[in-house]
């Protein structure tokens, strides 16, 4: 019976992933009727030419880019909260995205302290992107490191928070001696922009995305174990440190890639979780896996339909929307199930 529920659902949130990536695609400052979106997906002619080219180069990265986003998070959430035995745990919770702001908060905030030819290169989009990159690869090195000398995941946990902290207090001190432009510039980045990422980019994030995901589908039983404790998963006969160093490596990828894109996007990994474990009433990591990859999928192409403002001339900032969409999530969520 709960299989065949399962299917079901699974049915219905593919068809509603589709319609909601028809309809992202539709609808914005010019609408296009969804029978030439499907004509254009399909390599098809498409009645004018202004249409086929903001589906090709905006809409369609856009879209493309939102999944992604959504399935990254979206994972990185579930296992960070099953890892942790913590329902408010999320993606960022190892401060990998403190890390990623860390290093753009150096060379967009500090491009002041940098020769002129490095501080062009750096305030430019690859530059920001590299800064990103490595300010989270910097925090995963000291994760890591810190966690060999660690015994139990909430001193994880902590370090992480620790980390977050630390690097919060560089970013603040670094605002203090900014000027307007380059808080500016920050802020704007800060607020996450899933717009402006061409082909190329798409295609290697796919492909990162894709490792990361791989390595957090080898974790998936090992995390049905740990739902009954550590100790428990160890008499199992559980590699612990293996399976600890697998989740921390797939999460750093999938949710530093993400960073280092498109910023920092808030709720989606924390409330996209929550919200397929009260739809599929279910511990199978398996079903979770699947069921978070297609609920975060839906809920950031429809945050980012919301924020395109359809037929209006501005696009409000993405991660205002995910916070809007996620805060009351997760607040339902947490009196329904009185998980605190």
């Amino acid at each position: 019976m709960n299989s065949k529920k399962n299917i079901s659902l699974f049915t219905f949130l593919s068809l509603l992933l589709l319609l909601t990536l028809l309809l992202n695609i539709s609808f914005g400052q010019v609408s296009i009727p969804i029978k030439e979106v499907v004509k254009s997906i399909l390599g098809s002619s498409v009645e004018k030419e202004t249409w086929e080219y903001i589906i090709t180069n905006y809409r369609l990265p856009k879209a493309i880019t939102a999944i992604l986003v959504g399935i990254s998070l979206s994972v990185s959430g579930l296992l960070m909260q099953t890892f942790f035995r913590n329902p408010l745990a999320g993606p960022y919770v190892l401060g990998l995205s403190s890390g990623s702001s860390l290093g753009v908060a150096f060379v967009v905030l500090g491009s002041s302290f940098l020769p002129a030819v490095i501080a062009q290169f750096f305030v430019s989009s690859y530059g920001i992107i590299l800064a990103s990159c490595v300010g989270s690869l910097f925090i995963l090195l000291l994760i890591v490191l810190v966690s060999k000398y660690l015994r139990d995941v909430m001193s994880i946990l902590i370090v992480g928070l620790m980390f977050s902290s630390f690097t919060s207090a560089i970013v603040n001190i670094l605002t203090y001696f900014s000027t307007a432009e380059q808080l500016q510039k920050y802020t704007f980045w800060s607020m996450g922009n899933i717009g402006n990422i061409s082909w190329q980019n798409i295609g290697f994030l796919s492909v990162v995305i894709f490792i990361g995901t791989l390595l957090s589908i080898a974790s998936l039983k090992p995390l049905d174990a740990l739902l009954l404790g550590e100790n428990y998963a160890k008499s199992m006969g559980l590699n612990f440190k293996k399976t600890q160093n697998i989740i921390i490596l797939s999460t750093s990828i999938l949710t530093g890639s993400i960073t280092a894109f498109v910023g920092p996007i808030a709720f989606i990994g924390l409330a996209v979780p929550h919200l397929t474990k009260l739809l599929f009433q279910t511990s199978n990591h398996k079903i979770l896996f699947i069921g978070t990859i297609l609920i975060g999928s839906i809920i950031m192409l429809l945050c980012d339909l919301i924020s395109q403002m359809p037929m209006s001339d501005f696009t409000l900032p993405i991660n205002a929307i995910t916070s809007l969409v996620g805060a009351p999530i997760v607040i339902w969520l947490i009196i329904k199930r009185k998980t605190i």
